[in-house]
Formats: structure tokens, sequence, C-alpha cells
């Protein structure tokens, strides 16, 4: 089975409906079938597990290389190229502790979003135009084409390395903890919508998802380069603003119109008409819908952010904790300014060395 949609027999495309549409329709159906559901509970779902789960020993070997093999292009990356241009760039050190990482996922997720784009839209897969197509012909441990087991192996692995990144690599932020959470539900929607057999509805949440990153993450390298070397630099200065309102609209038009209305509308709906008895029906809707209050709770922070624009016309991501280290440098001038200068000099033979440390129980990224 190819899993491709569109073979003969399938219905017409259905019109996407409306929030209205989707609360009602998506509750009724899910109150309807958890009524119906008088036999659920832990015996019927190893069963279940049993029975529709596929996922061979190779395709766990291969996540578990991949996800390391990603660490080690990232470390490779930023120590032959991102620091490197970093410092050619003359970015603040506070910048340039940061500018890595923003670099390493810009390049990451402009080639996962291009590859589902291709997969949409250059291809004979109609899930983008008709969401519910997703579950067309859907049976039971049927065969994962190619190409879409290749966006899962990159994707998945990508989000295994990205749980040990988010804590042992990357900038803290008032975030991180979300953001962990966030990566294990992803990756517990990637490893059992391809065992399960839904990649088809995977792809379309990937594509959905991974285009806010290539915009949080190219506005977050111009606010970085606007102020390199020393001085203003008003092209990029004007492009991290072009980036912040795309990755505004962006978000709002992709994860809180098209993800439910495609995809959660899909899920909760057309899925048990397509399959009447269709497995966890209710584990995987459960994670879609935290991942969508997830994506609320982070348009909160869009909203606290453009409102920060609109009142001191300032581009800067609010996850980021103040600095400290600034801080701590300003009250040492008050106490004792000739020790505050001491301290710089020593701060700056230490930020040239990488790394992290824990402090107060919080991890924070040294800087360059």
């Amino acid at each position: 089975m190819s899993g491709h949609a569109g073979d003969a027999g399938s219905p017409e495309v259905e019109p996407m409906p409306g929030y209205l549409e989707l609360v009602a329709r998506a509750s009724s159906v899910m109150l309807g079938a958890w009524r119906e559901c008088g036999s659920c509970g832990l015996e019927l779902s190893k069963r279940t597990l049993l029975h529709n789960a596929y996922i061979t020993w190779t395709e766990i070997a291969l996540f578990f290389f991949c996800a390391f093999l990603w660490t080690q292009v990232r470390r490779g990356l930023t120590e032959s190229l991102f620091e490197p241009l970093a410092q050619w760039c003359r970015l603040l050190p506070k910048d340039a502790a940061k500018m890595p990482e923003s670099a390493w996922k810009l390049v990451f997720y402009t080639m996962s979003w291009s590859y589902s784009s291709y997969l949409l839209f250059f291809t004979s897969y109609s899930f983008f135009h008709d969401p519910p197509s997703v579950f067309y012909n859907w049976k039971s441990g049927m065969s994962v084409p190619t190409d879409i087991a290749i966006a899962y192996l990159i994707q998945g692995s990508f989000y295994g390395h990205s749980i040990y990144a988010t804590v042992y690599m990357d900038a803290w932020r008032k975030d991180s903890t979300v953001m962990v959470v966030h990566h294990i539900i992803t990756l517990a929607l990637i490893c059992f919508s391809y065992a399960f057999r839904y990649h088809n509805v995977g792809i379309l949440v990937l594509f959905l998802h991974d285009i806010n990153d290539i915009q949080l993450e190219f506005t977050k390298l111009n606010i970085y380069l606007k102020t390199r070397g020393g001085g203003y630099h008003l092209l990029n200065d004007i492009l991290s603003n072009m980036g912040s309102v795309s990755f505004s609209i962006t978000w709002f038009w992709f994860r809180l119109y098209w993800f439910p209305l495609k995809v959660l509308y899909a899920t909760c709906v057309s899925s048990l008409q397509s399959v009447p008895n269709i497995p966890f029906y209710f584990f995987f809707n459960t994670l879609l819908l935290a991942l969508l209050l997830m994506n609320i709770y982070w348009f909160l922070f869009i909203v606290v952010f453009v409102v920060k624009v609109l009142k001191v016309k300032e581009v800067n991501d609010v996850r980021e904790y103040e600095d400290e280290d600034g801080s701590k440098a300003a009250a040492a001038r008050h106490k004792d300014p000739q020790a505050a200068d001491d301290d710089d000099d020593d701060a700056g033979h230490h930020n040239s060395a990488q790394g992290k440390h824990v402090q107060n129980g919080v991890t924070k990224e040294k800087h360059l």
C-alpha cells in the first residue's frame, strides 16, 4: 500500500470547516466514541498496541544513530562555521553565545520544511488540500512510502537530539521547560504515528509547524547582526522587523487556523468516518490537542512581543532571561569602579570559552 491519496473511489474534497463547526462536530464525535468504548482499558490498549504497532529494530537503531549524528553535526558546524562567523561579525558577547544555536536551527528547519513542502505540493499527495484523505484506504500495518519514511527519520531523530540539546546545548529561557515537553510530545507523535501508520497526517502536522521556526531563527539572527561590530546596521534591523511581523502572522495562520481546522478536524471527525475502529483514537487526539494548547501558550508570548515592539520599537526575544551578568557588572561598578573593570577583563577571558554552567539549578549558556 503506497499511502498516496487520490485513489479511485475516494470521496470528494470536503470544504474546510470553521471553528464553531470544528468544536461542535469534534466534541460530538469524541463524546459518542467515548460512550461506545465500553471495553476500553489497559488490557484493550495492550492488545491494540501489539496488533497495530509496526516498527523494526533496524528503524529504532537508525533513529538513535541519526539523533547522535545530528548532535555531532551541530557541534561540528558550531566549531568550524558558526562560532568563527560570530567572531568575524564581531557580535556582542551575549549575541555571539546564542548565534550558533539560531544558525543551526535555521539550517535544519529550512531543509525539513522544504522537504515537507515538496511532499505536499509537488507529488501526488493531496493531504493539504484534502485533509480527510490522510485516512483514505488506511490499513493496519500498511507500508510507509520511502519518501515519507525519510521525512520521519529526519524529523524524529532531530527531535530526539533536540531534547538533549534544549537541556545541555541551548541557552536556557523562560519557556525551555515547556520546550522540552513540546519536544517529548512531538517525538511521541512522530514515533507512534509512524508505528501505527498515521504517517500521512504526520507530514501535514510537520509542514504546518516548521515554517514558524524558520522565521523565528531568521529574525533572531538579524537581531544579533544589526549591532555587529559595535555599530548599527539598518538592513538587518529592517529584516528583523519584517521577520517578526511575518512570524506573528504565520504563527496564527498555520498553527492556530490551519492546524486545528485541517489536522484536528481530520483526526477527530474524518478518521472515524473512514476507519470506524481506528486504533488509539483518544491517545493521538489528546497529544494533538496538547500541541494546540502549547501553540496558544506561545502565541501569548508573541502578543507580548508585539506590544513590546509597538511601545519601545525594539525587537527582542521576550522568552530570554534578563542578562544577570550585565546586572552584576553594573552593581560592581557602582560599588567599586576599579574592581568592576578588573572583573570585566576576567570575564572577557572566560567568555571566549564554550560550554554550559549550572547556577541555582538553572542551566545557562556561557558567552563566547
